[in-house]
C-alpha cells in the first residue's frame, strides 16, 4: 500500500491536515509570548495571562464560529483552502472510500454539525487544558507531600523554613479552613482527575495516532475520531466554492443589515459596528499570522541586539614587544642563534633570562648573574629569580 502524500483529487494530504491541526497551538504560543512581552511594560496585561485559557478559548470561539458560518471550515482549515463536508457513510461493502468522498463534497454542513464542530474545536480543548492544569497541580502537591510529609510545605512567603511553633499555629488555622465541604469536594475532584486523566489522555492520543496512521495509509477518509463522530470529512475547496463562499458572505451580511430595527441614528450606529466587526473578522486570519510573524521578527531583532550589547568586546592581539637592544659594553650576540652568547658554544641546559629574553647555558648565566646582577647582553638589572629553564630550545 502506498503512502498518500500527494493528494487524490480534492482529498487533502496528511501534511495539510497535520499543519491545520497544529496551527491553533502555534498561534496560542505566539499570542502568549506577545502578551508576555507587552506585559513587561503594561502590567495590567498580566490579568489576561492569568486567564489565558479563557481568553484564547473566547478568541477561538469567535473565529471558529465565523469561519464555520461563512466557509464551512474551521479557522485553520480555511487558511489552507480546506472545507468540511457531511460524509455519506454507507454500509454496503461495494462502496469504496473514493466514491464516498466524492459524494460528500456535494453536501454542506448542517447547523447541528457546525455547533458540534465548535464544541470539538474550542470547548473540548478548553476542558482538556483545564484538566491538564488540575492534574499538574495535583501531581505537584503529591510531590511536595512526599518530600515534606502529610502536611503542607513548611515555608513562609519568602521561601524560608518556618519554626515548629509557627508551623503548628498555622496548621491549626488551616485545619479549620480545610474542614469546609467545598475544600473537601475540590480535593476529591483533584484526586479523581489525577487518577482518570492519564487514561483519558492516553486513550485520546492513541485513537488520534491510529486515525492519522490510517489516513496516511489511505485506509480511512477521517483524519481524527472527532470528525468521524460528527460524520464530517475534510476536502480541498475548488475555485467555484471559493467564489460561492464570498457571495454567500455578502448575502448573509446584507440580510443582517436589513434586519436592523430602531430609529435612524440607532441603525447608523449598528451599521457602523457591524461593518467594523465584519472588517476585523475578514482580516483576522491574515492579521493574526502577520502579527505573529511581526512579533517573531521583533524578538529576533531585539535578541540579536541584546547579544551584541552583552557580548564582551574583543580587542585585537597586541603585537609582540621589540627585542631589547644590545648594550655597547655588553656581550655581543653570535651570528648562530643556537650558540650561547657567553661561551659561544652549543647551549647546554638552555635557560632564558626573563628581563631580556636572551637564552644562555644555565651554568653560564647563573655565574654571570650571580657576579654582576645584570644581563650580560643588555646590562639590565637581573637576579637569579629571573632565570627560567627551557625544556624546548627551538
Amino acid at each position: 500500500m502506498l503512502f498518500q502524500v500527494g493528494g487524490q483529487g480534492t482529498r487533502p494530504t496528511f501534511f495539510e491536515m497535520a499543519a491545520a491541526q497544529q496551527l491553533p497551538a502555534s498561534l496560542r504560543a505566539a499570542l502568549t509570548y506577545s502578551l508576555g512581552v507587552f506585559a513587561i511594560r503594561r502590567p495590567f496585561l498580566h490579568k489576561i495571562l492569568d486567564y489565558d485559557d479563557e481568553f484564547f478559548a473566547l478568541l477561538m470561539m469567535v473565529l471558529e464560529s465565523h469561519s464555520l458560518r461563512t466557509t464551512d471550515a474551521s479557522f485553520a482549515e480555511s487558511l489552507y483552502g480546506l472545507r468540511r463536508r457531511a460524509a455519506n457513510i454507507s454500509t454496503k461493502k461495494s462502496t469504496s472510500i473514493a466514491e464516498s468522498s466524492e459524494k460528500s463534497h456535494e453536501l454542506g454542513l448542517r447547523k447541528n454539525q457546525k455547533i458540534l464542530s465548535v464544541v470539538f474545536l474550542v470547548v473540548l480543548p478548553y476542558f482538556k487544558s483545564k484538566l491538564q492544569s488540575i492534574y499538574n497541580r495535583e501531581m505537584e502537591a503529591r510531590l511536595q507531600a512526599s518530600l515534606w510529609g502529610n502536611d503542607e510545605p513548611r515555608l513562609d512567603e519568602a521561601g524560608f523554613l518556618l519554626d515548629q511553633g509557627e508551623t503548628s499555629a498555622q496548621s491549626v488555622g488551616r485545619s479549620s479552613a480545610n474542614s469546609s465541604s467545598m475544600t473537601r469536594f475540590r480535593k476529591k475532584i483533584s484526586a479523581l482527575v489525577a487518577f482518570f486523566y492519564p487514561w483519558i489522555h492516553a486513550t485520546n492520543e492513541g485513537l488520534s495516532f491510529a486515525y492519522q496512521l490510517l489516513y496516511l495509509l489511505d485506509a480511512t477518509g477521517f483524519y481524527s475520531p472527532g470528525l468521524q463522530a460528527l460524520g464530517i470529512q475534510v476536502c480541498r475547496a475548488t475555485g467555484q466554492e471559493l467564489m460561492d463562499s464570498s457571495s454567500k458572505i455578502s448575502r448573509i451580511r446584507s440580510r443582517e443589515l436589513e434586519r436592523l430595527h430602531g430609529p435612524m441614528w440607532l441603525k447608523a450606529v449598528q451599521r457602523v459596528l457591524l461593518k467594523c466587526m465584519y472588517t476585523s473578522l475578514d482580516y483576522a486570519q491574515t492579521g493574526l499570522i502577520a502579527a505573529v510573524f511581526f512579533f517573531k521578527m521583533m524578538e529576533w531583532w531585539y535578541q540579536s541586539a541584546e547579544q551584541k550589547m552583552s557580548a564582551p568586546t574583543v580587542y585585537p592581539t597586541p603585537p609582540p614587544p621589540p627585542p631589547p637592544k644590545v648594550a655597547k659594553n655588553g656581550v655581543p650576540l653570535p651570528q648562530d642563534q643556537s650558540l650561547c652568547p657567553l661561551c659561544c658554544q652549543k647551549r647546554a641546559n638552555p635557560s632564558v633570562l626573563t628581563v631580556s629574553g636572551f637564552v644562555f647555558c644555565y651554568s653560564c648565566i647563573f655565574k654571570s648573574v650571580s657576579q654582576h646582577k645584570k644581563c650580560p647582553v643588555t646590562l639590565i638589572p637581573a637576579s637569579l629569580d629571573h632565570i627560567r629553564r627551557l625544556f624546548h630550545d627551538l
